[in-house]
């Protein structure tokens, strides 16, 4: 059944009304949590009425939003990361916990499980074909997710060459969008959303850049100027969304990548350590010979 649900969210997300693509947007990135959750807390989520939550579920053929779940509840609770000896004592000890501990450790647990169904879908692989095999990658990400962005950029350049974290002071990402090389974009963004990060993503699109966007599971408009959206759960019962799913996220794609290019990036790595052993050296490395 999940499947299914699958399918007629990507309906309502490419057909349904204002209302209808917020919702599905929604629930498409947080099939795993969609049991805990209710008609009111995601019609607050989302910014609707519970009634519209209501209306949406029976426009995707359930009679209500518990019959809704009640397809999705044993599919999860089922799941194997549930019922490992290690989660149960993790639950057992915190039984009494008040401080939303547990339940926060339940999502962010089901919002891992959602990443690696990310990285079994066909999107998946087309991007990390593209960062593997484009002449140059961009990536940018605004606010804090700036952080991500950079991590994301600078591991990807030990693997591969002409890589460029996109420089925000200029305003105009002119090194990506007059650029007439073969490249492709990666955003990372999350609410508030920066003006620039949608931006950016319809002008690369209009200069036939491919655009991949790794957001939330808010975000309603990033289908329209993405080439894929890639949205990850960041509420975990804390005072702050979190953005650590992201950074999961972005790895995963690193060894997809990694393991597109194949042999050859062994030796990129090998003289990237050997010239960082003679410029920089590490810390207990008795091998490396620091240049004088």
């Amino acid at each position: 059944m999940t499947d299914s649900l699958e399918n007629r969210l990507e309906n309502a997300l490419l057909n349904g009304s204002k209302s209808d693509k917020k919702i599905a947007n929604f629930m498409k990135g947080a099939l795993n949590d969609l049991p805990f959750e209710t008609a009111s807390s995601v019609a607050t989520k989302v910014k609707v009425s519970e009634a519209t939550v209501g209306r949406f579920c029976r426009t995707l053929g359930y009679a209500s939003f518990k019959d809704l779940k009640s397809h999705l509840q044993n599919d999860i609770a089922h799941n194997p990361w549930l019922m490992s000896d290690r989660l149960r004592e993790l639950q057992d000890s915190a039984a009494g916990d008040d401080t939303g501990l547990t339940r926060g450790m339940e999502l962010e647990i089901a919002g891992v499980v959602s990443v690696y169904e990310i990285v079994r879908s066909a999107e998946w692989q087309q991007v990390v074909e593209r960062l593997a095999n484009k002449h140059r990658v961009f990536v940018a990400g605004f606010q804090t997710e700036r952080g991500i962005a950079q991590y994301f950029a600078n591991q990807l350049q030990y693997i591969r060459d002409r890589v460029t974290l996109l420089d925000l002071a200029g305003g105009n990402f002119v090194e990506a969008l007059v650029s007439d090389g073969d490249a492709c974009l990666v955003i990372f963004e999350a609410r508030r959303y920066s003006r620039l990060a949608k931006v950016l993503a319809q002008e690369a699109q209009a200069t036939g850049i491919p655009v991949t966007l790794v957001t939330d599971v808010y975000c309603e408009w990033g289908y329209a100027v993405a080439d894929e959206v890639f949205a990850v759960p960041t509420q975990f019962n804390q005072f702050w969304d979190s953005t650590a799913l992201m950074a999961s996220l972005s790895n995963l794609m690193i060894n997809g990548v990694f393991k597109e290019l194949g042999p050859e990036v062994d030796q990129r790595l090998e003289k990237i350590a050997r010239l960082y052993g003679r410029v920089t050296g590490h810390v207990g490395d008795p091998l490396a010979q620091v240049a004088k």
